[in-house]
């Protein structure tokens, strides 16, 4: 079930038009920043796993190499390939099959995606891991 993107006088997208799990990353992408609507339905699906997506974002740790998109956490980097996570949380705790249960990682990797905010490195991750 979908609902419908409706727009706002401001051009932001309504808090009704979100609500559900696909909705978000549509307006997302269709409105091309976090609008307030948009926070309050990433928050509202993923809670504190998407607070901490968001602020990554917001902070620029989200990274693309050539071969990987990287997100750097507080002790060490996760490598995100085809909406998968290599951290413990991604591992252990979350059902794949479920949408709503990403990891922060794989969510600030979509957030980001969606409003241009991955910072691109035109070099091999598989190179600069050597070095970290």
């Amino acid at each position: 079930m979908r609902s419908q993107h409706r727009t706002c006088f401001d051009g932001g997208v309504s808090r009704t038009a979100v609500a559900e799990i696909d909705d978000w990353r549509g307006a997302l992408a269709a409105a091309g920043e976090l609008q307030p609507a948009i926070v309050e339905a990433i928050l509202s699906v993923h809670g504190d796993r998407g607070q901490r997506a968001i602020e990554a974002v917001s902070e620029r740790r989200v990274k693309r190499y050539r071969d990987f998109t990287v997100v750097v956490g507080y002790d060490d980097e996760y490598v995100i390939e085809d909406g998968r996570c290599t951290c413990k949380d991604s591992q252990y705790n979350l059902d794949p099959a479920d949408p709503t249960q990403r990891c922060w990682h794989v969510l600030a990797a979509a957030i980001a995606d969606r409003i241009d905010a991955v910072d691109e490195h035109d070099m091999w991750y598989s190179d600069v891991r050597e070095f970290v």
